[in-house]
């Protein structure tokens, strides 16, 4: 009988062998996922915050705002921390989820080094 240990390091290898098959160029943020290991409750916690700041980011557009550095600093403190903001910026807008944040928070990174 296979044991639990022998069942779980096959499943691991299984894993491995669906990473390669997702294409990278059409789903990067799904093999970011699958590749840092993140669970379920972890990729919701990081969609609850992609929610979070769209709202904050609508509502400060709506009022004018120009610079989003303050929700880019958010998203960086809350992001988990098997992540880099940077690819998950890219991936999800690759992938086109949460875009005009995504957008948002890639121009505030860009302006980030231009105001030091």
């Amino acid at each position: 009988m296979e044991s639990i240990e022998q069942r779980l390091e096959r499943l691991e290898y299984y894993q491995k062998l669906m990473i390669d098959l997702v294409e990278k160029a059409k789903w990067p943020f799904h093999q970011l996922i699958m590749v840092r290991q993140l669970t379920e409750h972890e990729v919701n916690e990081l969609f609850q915050l992609c929610e979070n700041l769209t709202h904050e980011y609508k509502q400060q557009k709506a009022e004018g705002f120009i610079s989003f550095s303050p929700l880019l600093h958010i998203f960086k403190q809350y992001l988990n921390p098997k992540l880099s903001c940077l690819e998950v910026i890219i991936a999800m807008e690759q992938e086109q989820l949460y875009l005009p944040l995504m957008n948002a928070l890639k121009n505030a990174m860009m302006d980030e080094p231009k105001r030091m």
